[in-house]
């Protein structure tokens, strides 16, 4: 692995009174990856990604990037001695240089012909050629970004870090931006490590991401996994739209399956055996796109809430038996608060866990 996280952990505070911002994380990535770390505000995302900068030390574990310890052992490379890149949320430009001088800032020990081919080079990679000789203010937000990128890339980093790179963008831009970006990082096999609070622009840019809840790293893999295959609760409920619901697993001549207030669950993949909860009582995971508007369905649901999302409205649905469920239903079917609904399971991946209410 080019970048290795073994147990990395960071504390704040005097003796005594000291307090984890990341506790014993560990994650890796291979040259030419893309990482990120998402996770609610003080989850330690960015204090990781400044503990692999060098700009907090750490208090366990160790960092390596290419097999070369950075930090840990009693070990600790300067910042300015680890061949990292860093881009931050504010852009940092100079406001009286033009973009090119901008972006050839950290390029003054060079030759100036080489200096400007590289400068030339890093314009081209970020599609900004024709705006060389114009001030950042002339520049949108989204261009300002991808300048702020070319200089991070001018001094050829052996990895890239970028904190909330986009946050100060419209939502729509910032999607659209981060695939952009994630295609340019790409293109030049470079190894990056992002921190966001966008769950969709994580997915946009993330061969690998990474949930963080109080300092801990709750699951590292890729967004397929995060999304249909959670390794703890706090990742279930924190990715996309779901909610528990009441379950027990049985068991049958067809093998295992889950009866839920919706609709019993069978015919899955990776279906729980009866004997993985006391008594087979669990929590069931039900994503929004589990549920099926169906008239025809005995389950029938009432809409207590309705999100229209231009193609579907998410509805917040209650059943007769108090439980409460969402849905994905296409905007055509524009039903009116209070209505009642016939609504069916359409389950891929079951996902439990321990009831929560359990002794």
């Amino acid at each position: 692995m080019f970048l290795q996280l073994d147990r990395v952990s960071v504390t704040y505070g005097r003796a005594g009174m000291a307090k984890p911002a990341v506790d014993a994380a560990t994650l890796s990535l291979s040259r030419g990856q893309i990482g990120v770390l998402i996770g609610p505000s003080g989850c330690g995302k960015t204090s990781l990604l400044r503990a692999v900068a060098g700009l907090e030390r750490v208090d366990g574990g160790s960092v390596r990037l290419g097999g070369e310890l950075l930090s840990g052992g009693g070990s600790h490379v300067a910042p300015e001695d680890r061949g990292i890149g860093m881009v931050f949320q504010d852009y940092a430009l100079f406001p009286h240089l033009s973009v090119a001088d901008n972006i050839g800032f950290g390029l003054r020990h060079l030759p100036r012909g080489e200096r400007e081919a590289r400068v030339a080079e890093m314009l081209d990679l970020v599609g900004l050629g024709h705006a060389a000789r114009r001030a950042p203010h002339q520049l949108s937000g989204g261009q300002q970004q991808r300048i702020a990128l070319a200089r991070a890339l001018a001094r050829r980093p052996r990895l890239l870090l970028l904190d909330e790179p986009f946050s100060n963008l419209d939502v729509d831009l910032r999607e659209r931006l981060a695939q952009d970006v994630r295609a340019i990082l790409k293109q030049i096999d470079a190894t990056a490590l992002f921190v966001t609070h966008d769950q969709l622009e994580a997915f946009a840019i993330g061969d690998l991401i990474g949930v963080m809840q109080r300092g801990q790293l709750q699951q590292w893999d890729d967004a397929y996994a995060l999304y249909h295959r959670p390794a703890t609760r706090f990742v279930a409920q924190f990715i996309g739209h779901g909610v528990f619901t009441p379950g027990q697993v049985v068991g049958s001549a067809s093998g295992p399956r889950v009866h839920t207030p919706v609709g019993e669950l069978s015919d899955v993949d990776e279906c729980p055996l009866p004997g993985a909860f006391p008594n087979g009582e669990c929590d069931v995971l039900l994503r929004a796109d589990d549920i099926v508007h169906d008239d025809d369905a005995p389950v029938k649901a009432r809409i207590e809430r309705k999100a229209f999302r231009g193609s579907e409205f998410l509805y917040t649905l209650r059943l007769a038996t108090g439980e409460q469920v969402l849905a994905h239903v296409p905007s055509h079917h524009d039903h009116q608060l209070g209505e009642w609904i016939g609504i069916r399971p359409q389950v891929d991946h079951v996902v439990t866990f321990p009831r929560e209410n359990a002794a």
